[in-house]
């Protein structure tokens, strides 16, 4: 039986260099297919409602914004038990208490992945409200990419340039290019949160 991929990005556009993971799987559905059906999922902030996509599929790749405590841009490749699955360790994702909910429980199921591979990048910014990817972040999403499909073929699964049809990313009102050009000015929006529910001094 052919393996069944599962190609998740977690993260949350809102805050900048948090929508890492979800520009990845974006960027990914536009510029490759592959040989192979495979589920591209724009995870968001989900948490446990992802389980059901983690049962149905033998390998998964996950992008995420990971604090490494280093340079913004360095990414990090993180295979099998490396990634973290359990309550109270370091955090490496910003995302990582919900989706290690999601891992340790699918563990306890014994439906879980195969194989997992995180590619994470170190972020630079996280508290511009309504902000997109800095430069170094965003630099790497193709490379991220890139990695992603090296590892997927090493497994049986090969790509080539071309799309991917999926159902399950953002509105195309949310897409990178649609979201970041059509930002308001700082003047025009509040950069740190709802201006209407900020402390008045």
């Amino acid at each position: 039986m052919a393996q069944r991929a599962l190609i998740l990005g977690i993260g949350n556009l809102l805050w900048a260099d948090e929508g890492f993971g979800v520009r990845c799987v974006e960027h990914l559905a536009e510029t490759l297919e592959f040989d192979a059906p495979v589920t591209v999922l724009d995870g968001g902030t989900q948490g446990l409602y992802l389980l059901p996509f983690l049962e149905d599929h033998d390998l998964m790749v996950v992008f995420d914004a990971v604090d490494y405590g280093l340079e913004p841009g360095t990414m990090k490749v993180v295979e099998g038990d490396e990634v973290p699955t359990f309550m109270g360790a370091k955090k490496m994702s910003l995302h990582q208490t919900g989706f290690q909910d999601v891992l340790a429980t699918a563990r306890l199921m014994n439906c879980h992945p195969e194989q997992i591979v995180l590619i994470g990048c170190q972020p630079e910014e996280l508290e511009d409200y309504g902000g997109g990817l800095r430069a170094p972040v965003a630099a790497r999403v193709p490379e991220a990419v890139a990695i992603a499909a090296r590892w997927l073929a090493d497994r049986g699964i090969a790509s080539c340039p071309g799309r991917t049809p999926t159902g399950d990313l953002a509105d195309p009102s949310l897409r990178q290019s649609a979201y970041e050009d059509g930002r308001p000015s700082a003047e025009e929006a509040c950069r740190i949160g709802d201006a209407r529910f900020l402390p008045v001094d």
